[in-house]
């Protein structure tokens, strides 16, 4: 199903044909405005384009670090048990500072 949808970004406006459903390509372009948005509100920057070329280089950041905990799913579950390990350890060698010899 080919759709067009008319895009009004940074005071430049094109329409685009693509293979998806309208509901979607509204959707999408719903989240790039936002993004457009939260860049300008963060960086500062005035000029349209730096704020076009500054979104697109922090959405692609965000897909990335996305599509690397989807590939990697076992990362943040060995950060997890690794940071748990260490606390462990930190608060046996308090509780033995402390002279409480006893097993947790």
């Amino acid at each position: 199903m080919t759709n067009e949808i008319r895009l009004d970004i940074l005071g430049t406006s094109f329409t685009i044909t693509a293979d998806a459903d309208e509901a979607y390509l509204k959707k999408v372009l719903t989240q790039y405005n936002e993004a457009v948005k939260n860049t300008q509100k963060i960086s500062g920057i005035k000029d349209p384009l730096n704020i076009a070329v500054l979104t697109g280089f922090l959405l692609c950041d965000e897909f990335n670090k996305v599509k690397q905990q989807l590939e990697n799913p076992d990362d943040e579950a060995d950060e997890v048990e690794d940071r748990t390990l260490r606390l462990i350890s930190k608060l046996e060698q308090a509780l033995n500072l402390f002279g409480n010899d006893k097993n947790i």
